[in-house]
């Protein structure tokens, strides 16, 4: 399993924050975030957040790469929640949302690669 920081920066009071996530485990992110000294009480979960996340510190960003979490993009949370949408409708035969979900996916790499 993975945790992934991106590397947007919103406005948060005087801080600057990104977020950070796992790619499957819940447990692994919560691992990390007291690693680096962010409560597990400022977990985002749906239906308040788009997807399980903590938004942290730019301070607390450097200390996740440091041990070992991946650096993305601003498109990293909208590839990861497409793909958790993907999944659930590959196990639900909806293949409408699976060919969406894939035409998203394909839209990210091309502007990623438009840069």
């Amino acid at each position: 399993m993975t945790i992934y920081v991106d590397d947007v920066r919103h406005n948060f009071g005087r801080m600057k924050m990104c977020h950070m996530w796992s790619d499957h485990s819940e447990d692994e992110l919560m691992q990390m975030a007291d690693r680096i000294g962010v409560a597990r009480k400022w977990i985002q979960r749906p239906p308040k957040a788009s997807w399980v996340h903590f938004d942290i510190s730019l301070g607390c960003k450097a200390k996740a790469i440091a041990y070992g979490a991946v650096l993305t993009d601003k498109y990293g949370p909208v590839v990861h929640t497409t793909g958790l949408r993907r999944e659930w409708a590959l196990k639900h035969g909806d293949l409408a949302m699976v060919l969406r979900c894939d035409t998203m996916l394909k839209n990210i790499e091309r502007m990623r690669t438009d840069r």
